[in-house]
This record gives structure tokens, C-alpha cells and sequence, in this order.
């Protein structure tokens, strides 16, 4: 499952789970003395043992246990030391060197070296999900028994970034060669997977390791990780003391603060309209900088976020992540609902009666259709709703004009101009920058920029431009939440639906 997708799942879960518990107060469902065990609901079952395969939104828990990084991530989303201790980028950045850790064995006896960094990094960019982060990646050398040296055909500033986010977990080179992880973990991880003591699909226990290099980043002696889906049986699990941690719904703050609960919320993903169809090739009124702008305008997202997000976001109509130094404050007020406007926009426009338009409809996004099917409809757009599954959805919503959408958002700024704006996804196929004079160079700005002020600078310029465009109709950015006990703290990341363990920490 992608990250998108994922958050779609969850977003619909915040929507319609009730709290539907018993009734509580003061410190039940832990506290101080129920920090020496890590019992954290995640909501999905992991994804693959194989991080080439592996989802980053939810098996990130999962793998962080029994797997390191080369690449980790700080509080900030910005990359810090792992298994690489450092690493150098070339003059034209088309060279990153990086210097690696000694003295690190994998479970099964393999001794972690340049060799084996190689093996993983082209193992991962020839994967399936995780190949999507190595797009740039020319080739990978070992240089000496400590160094790697991986090659780019194009500049890429996201690619630690990625890398951090989950895309660099080093398994051992035996278990690739012999695809054996299917059955398991390979890992140098701080945990040992205990399969016997674990149940797939119900609860999956790791033992800490005496002398890991990173000991200290993981306090919990054991951490016990249970898929709940069922945002209302996880809470009644919090409740009860089953767990400690929780991947939580808004709805339940009240009494999750009775409780005395820690807590934390960050922006995750963006919710709204995407337009595929930004030229007007498939439906004329859509190439239109106008009439992108009046549906945009259209939109009570105040009311939508009140009504189907449980208030747990940001109104906004931008997506670099609201606590990005590229988010616009001011921009935000852009497109504050105005009918008559967004009327008298599309009149202008040459369409006062509206028009026809064909968009896709999965069960998952139902809770979003009402408000669409009234604001369409006021604009006097007619809109010839096309059901299909979930599955369908991913596969088929781009080929429409516009669709409803809910899209994962990320911590990097370079990262949310390629995943959102410049490279082909399946929410967005259609890039379409190169249409746009005005847009493709500010892109080039900033893909040719110094990382630091004048990259973020020309960053700022591009998403001026992007919303006075109405390059998306973003309603909301939606906030992933999570409760904790006193004596435990999660510290949300954007780009993560669940922190890797590195985040989870006594406190």
C-alpha cells in the first residue's frame, strides 16, 4: 500500500470512528509504571519484512525495531547519522560519498561493510516501492571497506531525505541473495524479533539488544506492536492498559485529556480536489486559471474540516506542510469560501451555467462527496460520479479530469516539490510544468539553487505562484494524532503516518 493510499485510510477512520468506549479517569490505561514496556497500536499490519517492499506509512515501527538506517531522521525531518557516520556531496552534487560505521553485524553473522551497503542500495533501488527514491541514482561503488560512493544522472537534494524517511534500512546481503526475508527480519536493529511470542495480524514483540551502537535512542526493554485498524477497539485498548501508545482519532482528545494522556499532533497529509487536468485537453474549463480558482474559492473548508476531520488540521490552500518555512501564512486566506466570487469567476470565465464533468467516487472518500455534490452544484458543474473499489481508484482516479483526493504530504521541502509538483505519480501523472512557462522556471530556480536561504527563497516564489494558479484545490491539511500515557512521548514526523521507535521515547 503507498503512502497516499494510506493516508487516505486513515483519514476516513478519523472521519467516522466513534469513541464508542468505556468510561475512564485519571491514569488508566498506564503511566509511569507502564513506560518500561512499549505496547503501541499502530493501525496496519506490516507490509513487508523486506524494506524494498516495505510501505513507508505504517511499517515504520515494524522495521526501525530490527533494522538500522544508513540514513536516519531528526525531529525536523532532516538527516542525521546512522549507519553512515557522515557523507560528503561533490561540487556539482552529482557525487555523494559517505563514510560508514565499523563494527556492526547483522543477526545471522554478516559483517556490515561497503560490500554490503552496495548490495542493499541496489537491492533498494530496484524495488518495487523503494525504487521510487533512487529514481536519480546512477550507480552505487564500494571505495574501500568504509565508503560508499553513489552516483546521480540528475541532482537530487530529496535523496537523504528519502533515505531517512525509510528508504535506507540495510538488511543482511544472505538474506537478499537467498529471498529469505519473507519469512523474516536480517537485520543489526536495535531488537530482536521474538516470532514466538509474536502473532501476525496481532501483535509482533521485539527484545532489546544488550549492545547495540545506538542503545541509548531506545529505552523500552521490550516494545510490543498491535495492527489495530479499529480506531475505536484501540482506544478501548488504551483505556484498558493493553496499550501505552496509540495512533489516534481526533473525536477522542476529550477524554484522551481526562485521561491525563500526552498528546501530539503534526501535519500529515493534504486533502481536497486534484486537478489532472490542468491544460484543458480533457475538459476545456479546466485549462482555465479562472475556473480552477472559482472551485477553489467555492469550497466552505472550514466546514468540511469541522465536519468530516474532526478539526484536527489546518485550513489552508497550500501544501508544503504548515510548520515549512515555505508555507505562506497570508496565502492561506486566498481562497476563503466566496460563492458569489467563485460565480462571478466562472461567468467571466465563459461558463455562467457551469459545466460537465466526470469524476471518480471509491467508498473511501463517501464522507467528502456531500460537501463536493452541494458545491459543484451551486457553481451549476455537473459532475457524473463514476463508483468504483479502492484498488480502482488508485489506478483509474488519474485518468479523470479532477478527483477527490487525500495525498501524504512530506518534512522536505525539495521532497514536496518532487513528489508534488514535478515528478509523475499516480495522483499525478500529468505533471504538466511544462505547459507553464512561469512554473517551469521557477522550478529550474529552485532545483538549481544552494541548498540554504536562496533554494527555500525560490521555493517561497513557486508556491506563490502554484496557488494564485489554483495548480490544486487544497481544502485542509489533515493532522495525524497520537496519544501516550504519562512517562511515554511521540514525537509526530511529516512524511511518517506512524514515527519510526526513534521517536517514541520515555518522557
Amino acid at each position: 500500500m503507498t503512502r497516499t493510499l494510506t493516508a487516505a485510510l486513515v483519514a476516513v477512520a478519523a472521519a467516522t470512528a466513534l469513541a464508542g468506549c468505556t468510561s475512564s479517569s485519571g491514569d488508566t490505561g498506564g503511566g509511569g509504571a507502564g513506560a518500561d514496556e512499549l505496547k503501541a497500536g499502530v493501525f496496519l499490519d506490516v507490509t513487508s519484512w523486506d524494506p524494498a517492499n516495505a510501505d513507508i506509512g505504517f511499517d515504520g515501527p515494524y522495521l526501525s525495531a530490527v533494522y538500522d538506517p544508513l540514513v536516519a531522521l531528526d525531529k525536523d525531518a532532516k538527516p542525521v547519522p546512522a549507519l553512515a557516520t557522515s557523507w560528503e556531496w561533490s561540487a556539482d552534487r552529482l557525487t555523494l560519498t559517505m563514510k560508514l560505521r565499523d563494527g556492526v553485524t547483522f543477526d545471522d553473522g554478516q559483517k556490515f561493510d561497503a560490500t554490503a551497503a552496495v548490495a542493499n542500495l541496489q537491492h533498494l533501488k530496484s524495488g518495487v516501492r523503494s525504487g521510487q527514491a533512487y529514481l536519480n541514482v546512477a550507480g552505487v561503488a564500494a571505495k574501500g571497506a568504509d565508503s560508499v560512493e553513489i552516483k546521480l544522472s540528475k541532482r537530487d537534494d530529496a535523496l537523504l531525505y528519502f533515505m531517512g524517511l525509510g528508504r535506507s534500512w540495510m538488511v543482511s546481503p544472505a538474506a537478499i541473495q537467498a529471498n529469505s526475508l519473507t519469512n523474516g527480519p536480517a537485520g543489526s536493529g536495535p531488537y530482536t524479533y521474538d516470532k514466538a511470542a509474536s502473532q501476525p495480524q496481532s501483535q509482533y514483540v521485539f527484545t532489546k539488544k544488550q549492545n547495540h551502537w545506538d542503545s541509548g535512542t531506545y529505552p523500552f526493554p521490550t516494545v510490543r506492536l498491535f495492527p489495530i485498524t479499529d480506531q475505536t477497539a484501540s482506544f478501548n485498548a488504551m483505556l484498558s492498559g493493553q496499550l501505552n501508545v496509540q495512533f489516534a482519532n481526533a473525536a477522542n482528545k476529550p477524554k484522551a485529556q481526562e485521561n491525563g494522556w500526552n498528546v501530539a499532533q503534526k501535519a500529515s497529509s493534504w486533502v481536497g480536489v486534484q486537478f489532472a487536468d490542468r491544460t484543458g485537453s480533457q475538459v476545456k474549463a479546466l485549462g482555465d486559471q479562472r475556473v480552477r480558482q472559482a472551485i477553489a474559492l467555492a469550497f466552505d473548508a472550514a466546514g468540511i474540516l469541522k465536519a468530516v476531520g474532526n478539526d484536527a488540521g489546518t485550513v489552508t490552500d497550500q501544501l508544503w506542510p504548515v510548520h515549512s518555512q515555505i508555507y505562506d501564512k497570508a496565502l492561506s486566506t486566498k481562497y476563503q469560501n466566496d460563492k458569489a466570487k467563485a460565480k462571478q469567476l466562472l461567468t467571466d470565465a465563459g461558463y455562467p451555467n457551469g459545466f460537465t464533468v466526470k469524476m471518480p467516487m471509491s467508498p473511501i472518500f463517501a464522507q467528502w462527496q456531500p460537501a463536493a455534490n452541494q458545491t459543484f452544484g451551486e457553481l451549476g458543474i455537473k459532475v457524473e460520479w463514476q463508483d468504483m473499489a479502492m484498488p480502482d481508484y488508485q489506478k483509474n482516479a488519474p485518468t479523470y479530469p479532477m478527483f477527490l483526493a487525500v495525498i501524504a504530504m512530506d518534512g522536505n521541502d525539495m521532497a514536496t516539490l518532487t513528489d508534488q509538483v514535478t515528478s509523475a505519480q499516480w495522483y499525478n501523472p500529468n505533471p504538466s510544468v511544462d505547459a507553464f512557462p512561469e512554473v517551469k522556471t521557477l522550478v529550474r530556480q529552485a532545483e538549481t539553487a544552494e541548498p540554504g536561504p536562496a533554494q527555500s527563497d525560490a521555493l517561497k516564489q513557486l508556491n506563490t505562484k502554484l496557488v494564485d494558479l489554483a495548480w490544486w484545490d487544497v481544502w485542509y491539511q489533515a493532522d495525524n494524532i497520537y496519544f501516550s500515557v504519562k512517562g511515554i512521548t511521540v514525537t509526530p514526523v511529516t512524511g511518517m503516518m506512524f514515527p519510526t521507535l526513534r521517536f517514541i521515547q520515555r518522557g
